[in-house]
């Protein structure tokens, strides 16, 4: 019988879907992978994401500060609630991935009850810490301690703010590698630049490293606790000369 036609093998089908699909699967994984960069970024102005340091349910990544004779500490509705101790009563970070330098740290707190400090930060600086001190000694004075052995009440930093018992407030700080910058409700209240001096907190302090919060004989709540670092235009601008 006579055939017709091509002998052989037969010429493998060529997919122009088989490869339009891995082109569109290369491009989608790019495009996945930008979209994931940009998650690490807020949206708001390209700055890095907040690392969550308290997620208003739980105390998972803290301890209770090992004070003597400390209050109690619970979570309480969205709330880390330091009750008062005699004297402290405090939290401490257990994380090991905090920043050291260019980075900004915010929180919300409020004093419930006593005259003194509510919520104390205590937070790195290079490789020292220094204390961002809220309400002490008597309840209104406010300013970091220690710088050159000076505690908050008798440096440059002191200030005095007046706090409202149950009234939330908006803490920040600013560290960069010559300048510390805290706020309280977006009005600066200190500034620093520790080059060429001695910082490091009061020895009471030194059990909320490298990250803790403490209050003195006072109940005091926290919310809102989040770390980022700062953009190079932030770390430029947060620079404060040498006096």
């Amino acid at each position: 019988m006579e055939t017709t036609g091509r002998t052989g093998p037969s010429p493998r089908p060529f997919h122009l879907f088989g490869r339009f699909g891995a082109v569109a699967a290369t491009w989608a994984a790019l495009v996945l992978a930008a979209g994931a960069g940009e998650k690490d970024r807020d949206r708001a102005g390209g700055k890095p994401a907040a690392l969550v340091l308290f997620d208003g349910k739980g105390l998972e990544g803290w301890k209770k500060t090992d004070f003597a004779n400390p209050g109690d500490v619970k979570v309480e509705d969205g709330a880390i609630v330091l009750s008062t101790g005699r004297a402290m009563t405090g939290i401490t970070s257990t994380r090991a991935d905090l920043p050291r330098k260019d980075y900004e740290l915010n929180y919300e707190a409020q004093r419930l009850s006593g005259r003194d400090f509510f919520a104390a930060a205590t937070f790195p600086v290079g490789d020292s810490y220094l204390t961002f001190v809220n309400g002490g000694w008597g309840g209104s004075v406010t300013g970091l301690s220690s710088l050159d052995g000076a505690d908050a009440s008798e440096n440059e930093t002191s200030r005095f703010v007046k706090y409202e018992d149950k009234t939330w407030y908006k803490f920040r700080v600013r560290v960069t590698g010559t300048t510390v910058r805290c706020w309280v409700d977006d009005k600066e209240v200190a500034a620093v630049n520790y080059q060429d001096r001695k910082v490091g907190t009061r020895i009471e302090s030194r059990s909320c490293q490298p990250l803790g919060f403490a209050t003195w004989d006072t109940g005091g709540a926290l919310r809102k606790i989040e770390v980022r670092r700062l953009t190079p235009a932030e770390v430029a601008s947060n620079h404060k000369p040498q006096e």
